[in-house]
């Protein structure tokens, strides 16, 4: 098989304009969106207040994703990222099949959070239909994609620094309330009331973690920016170790201090349960506020989103397995190609709010999980194969990142990995993310054999 400096070789031409602290924000800026916002009300309708252990199972999923993650990156930054090392480690169609899967996931998220947007706007413009939102949204994100890394990088840079600032506040305003002011009906006494703590039992607890699952999607965004690092080795490290620790503290304290001041029965899927806390709590314009914060979040994460399905696209076309356009660079080392093919997912969400507006976002949500949940999987595969063979291939070398635990860490990520998508199947509202996401992995792999076979491209 191919040296992998080969597959780093094909990537270049991006221009190389982010730095770790802008590598941390796209991170954050993608997983800090629709999931958290809005997707955790769907996590407290399973879990109730047990989601705190729902969304702590996948922060731990995270971390060992992470830590495998960031020794290959490391290793090896690319733009193709995990797809590059499953391409190599496993074999072409791996590698193969895991960014077309992903890529699609994306995709779909991409067109979710667009939906979020047009339900946000909706709070304050009951009146204007939601497609309108969705299209001209998508149109201003996709212009800031396609101007410049550089940009982008700034954009999103200043959308998570919003967004961040503003779970801080929640975070400390709902600290305030419940441990100093507390009012009639605010405490911890939530978690056990309407149910206990447990209200749907031990099951309801684990069909959570899909959505928290779903929820930090775009952790893995920073290995895909490190093609694009000012200095890789240096961003991706330090990137790695800050963004973890952020987002399991920013989810599982605004959730937690959340559900001590609304009872968990009281989460709404149609206003986010943040903005719910704000209407509780009758903080003048609060709600409004809060509302604004969550339709940057989505924004944020929308942004960051395309932007890392783009590049999966344009590591599938400099490998041979999408149209050349899609890996060819403007002047400024943008891939225009590879992000117009990469707002389908905008272009879906407006016709699904067009049709069925109140019931778009969780439709996108159950069909993009699946492509995430099996790239994530497949991270944990790769890493099993990468170890081994990395020492075999660099003898008396040893690795800048380790992941601690191999491979046990590593296996027990996988096995995590494969409960959440076998539990797919046995929960009603996410049934269709299984059912729908087998097949394509069968028609990726069937097509990749006749194409391959047809092309005999060799990677």
């Amino acid at each position: 098989m191919a040296d992998f400096d080969s597959i780093q070789q094909r990537e270049t031409g991006l221009h190389q304009q982010l730095n770790a602290a802008q590598m941390t924000m796209i991170a954050i800026g993608g997983a800090i969106g629709t999931g958290l916002f809005m997707g955790s009300a769907f996590a407290i309708g399973f879990a109730g207040p047990s989601v705190l252990i729902s969304y702590a199972i996948g922060a731990l999923i995270g971390l060992l994703l992470m830590g495998c993650l960031a020794e290959m990156t490391v290793a090896h930054p690319t733009s193709g990222s995990f797809g590059a090392y499953a391409e190599h480690y496993i074999s072409p169609m791996a590698g193969f099949v895991v960014r077309y899967a992903y890529w699609a996931a994306v995709v779909l998220a991409v067109g979710m959070e667009v939906t979020a947007v047009g339900k946000y706007m909706a709070y304050w413009f009951p009146q204007v239909d939601q497609w309108i939102w969705v299209a001209l949204f998508s149109v201003a994100l996709a212009a800031v994609n396609a101007t410049s890394v550089k940009a982008f990088g700034q954009v999103e840079y200043v959308f998570s620094m919003i967004k961040v600032t503003a779970i801080v506040a929640f975070i400390l305003i709902g600290a305030y309330v419940v441990f100093g002011s507390r009012p009639e009906g605010v405490g911890f006494a939530n978690y056990t009331a309407g149910g206990g703590f447990f209200p749907n039992g031990l099951w309801g607890t684990w069909v959570g973690v899909i959505v928290a699952i779903f929820s930090y999607l775009s952790l893995e965004s920073i290995a895909i920016a490190a093609g694009e690092a000012e200095n890789p080795r240096q961003a991706v490290t330090s990137a790695f170790k800050t963004t973890v620790l952020r987002l399991v503290l920013f989810y599982l304290l605004s959730l937690a201090l959340m559900l001590a001041i609304v009872p968990w029965h009281h989460a709404s899927t149609d206003t986010s349960p943040f903005v719910k806390v704000m209407e509780y709590l009758h903080i003048p314009g609060g709600a409004h506020v809060l509302n604004f914060v969550v339709l940057l979040a989505s924004l944020s994460a929308m942004n960051s989103q395309l932007y890392v399905t783009s590049r999966m696209m344009f590591s599938l076309s400099r490998g041979g397995y999408a149209p050349r356009a899609m890996g060819s660079l403007n002047r400024r080392g943008v891939p225009l190609g590879a992000i117009a093919v990469s707002c389908l997912g905008m272009a879906v969400a407006m016709v699904l709010n067009y049709f069925k507006p109140q019931e778009s976002l969780e439709l996108m949500m159950s069909i993009a999980m699946f492509g995430a949940m099996f790239a994530w999987f497949m991270v944990f595969v790769t890493h099993l194969f990468f170890r081994p063979r990395w020492q075999l291939e660099h003898p008396g070398q040893r690795l800048q990142f380790r992941m601690w635990g191999f491979p046990v860490f590593t296996l027990l990520g996988a096995a995590l990995m494969a409960g959440v998508i076998i539990t797919t199947l046995f929960t009603k509202e996410f049934r269709t993310t299984t059912l729908v996401g087998v097949p394509f992995l069968v028609v990726l792999v069937v097509i990749y054999a006749v194409w391959y076979r047809r092309k005999k491209v060799t990677p």
